[in-house]
């Protein structure tokens, strides 16, 4: 499995799936989430209506997954990352589940290439830093696994593509 690092809109990539950090209501919010639901359309709405009608709320951690609509990919997978608050290691168990719950979703629906967003780390403050590391080092477990083939951590601010990048040149030339 190939993991590497861009900056980019995660809406304008080319993969089977797409992340949607989105919050527990599915409905669409602010941030990629916003972007995704407005690019996407309402085929992408809809569909999180019907999961909401059928389980409820998505839990923080949780992922579903949902057809992409108008973007140029096959699915997209909502997780809903954790808000930092003053976080802890419950906060940080969380958002490696979110991972952990996204690439289990992709595995399950045969996805061969797909594309993160830096979860929580816009309005639910989790810090950067500390974020990348647990999506680096959760993906990482992945990598016995044959089905997904790439991922593609995609960087939307320099802040955050500058750290994954120093944190890939410790791992590998920023492909793992």
């Amino acid at each position: 499995m190939k993991i590497r690092v861009i900056q980019s809109d995660i809406t304008a990539i080319k993969v089977d799936a797409i992340v949607n950090a989105a919050n527990s209501s599915l409905l669409g919010g602010s941030g990629v989430d916003g972007a995704i639901h407005r690019k996407g359309g309402s085929e992408i709405l809809k569909a999180c209506q019907e999961i909401r009608n059928k389980q409820g709320k998505c839990n923080v951690g949780e992922a579903v997954i949902t057809t992409a609509g108008n973007l140029d990919a096959r699915y997209v997978i909502h997780t809903v990352g954790p808000v930092w608050n003053h976080g802890g290691i419950e906060k940080e168990k969380l958002l490696s589940e979110c991972y952990n719950n996204t690439m289990d979703l992709a595995i399950e629906n045969n996805v061969k290439s797909i594309a993160f967003p830096n979860i929580s780390t816009g309005i639910y403050k989790f810090p950067k830093e500390i974020a990348a590391q647990i999506a680096i080092q959760t993906i990482k477990s992945f990598k016995n696994q044959e089905i997904v083939k790439e991922v593609i951590f995609v960087c939307f601010d320099t802040e955050n593509f500058e750290l994954y990048n120093r944190l890939f040149k410790n791992e590998n030339n920023n492909v793992i």
